[in-house]
């Protein structure tokens, strides 16, 4: 029974870890810091949001962002800190900037591209014809109209 009992608590430990509680004063406050830790990315995990995150960065950035709100800073004002000391890859949601528009663009630039070199490449292929005898044509014929 004590093995048993051991074995839960060693499975069920990263279940009981600690949980992030801030309080607010206002509630305004309260949306803006959630809805900054869903929308900033956790630079340790990558695919994880601020609030899906538990590595001790994301924790180190939910308690900055926190800060921050609580002392009245504005929702822009923890992005563009956040942006200018972790970079854009901080955010899912990626600024409308020239290196953005250019990834958007590219890949279509490209796509249009390799369209119009294959029209080019088929609409240039050389014209070959097949001089058959009259045998032949009459033996297409034939096979045609059984079909």
């Amino acid at each position: 029974m004590s093995k048993f009992l051991f074995f839960i608590l060693i499975v069920c430990q990263p279940l009981i870890a600690a949980i992030d509680t801030y309080q607010f004063n206002d509630p305004t406050q309260e949306k803006i810091y959630h809805a900054l830790i869903e929308e900033l990315r956790c630079l340790v995990c990558q695919n994880n949001n601020l609030a899906d995150s538990n590595a001790d960065l994301a924790k180190d950035l939910r308690r900055k962002t926190y800060k921050m709100v609580s002392s009245g800073k504005s929702h822009d004002e923890v992005i563009d800190f956040m942006v200018s000391r972790y970079g854009e890859f901080v955010l899912y949601k990626p600024l409308k900037s020239g290196k953005t528009l250019i990834l958007w663009v590219f890949p279509l630039v490209l796509l249009i591209a390799a369209f119009a070199f294959l029209f080019w490449f088929i609409k240039n292929q050389p014209k070959t014809t097949v001089n058959l005898s009259q045998k032949s044509k009459q033996r297409a014929k034939d096979l045609l109209s059984k079909g």
